[in-house]
């Protein structure tokens, strides 16, 4: 398997060179200021899903305090008819 590379011509003058530095400098500027961007936009959605969580985990919270209330009452029901029970067999 052969390869093959591209040789990129590299300036001679220190101008010329200063210059296809500057640009080079320019473009990873623009890049890295796009990738800010993506980040702080990503950063932003995980807030809001996060925000999202939370409601959801509040509302099972809620659910799950509704449910404990319900079985502390239907617990408490089953005593009363098994002393009502108890109460009738002797």
């Amino acid at each position: 398997m052969t390869q093959t590379s591209d040789v990129i011509a590299f300036p001679n003058k220190p101008e010329d060179r200063l210059r296809v530095a500057l640009r080079e400098l320019e473009l990873a500027l623009a890049d890295q200021s796009l990738a800010f961007q993506e980040f702080r936009l990503n950063m932003a959605l995980l807030g809001t899903a996060v925000g999202g969580l939370e409601r959801s985990l509040e509302g099972y919270r809620g659910t799950l305090d509704a449910v404990a209330l319900d079985a502390a009452e239907a617990q408490h029901t089953a005593r009363q008819a098994e002393a009502r029970a108890d109460s009738l067999l002797r």
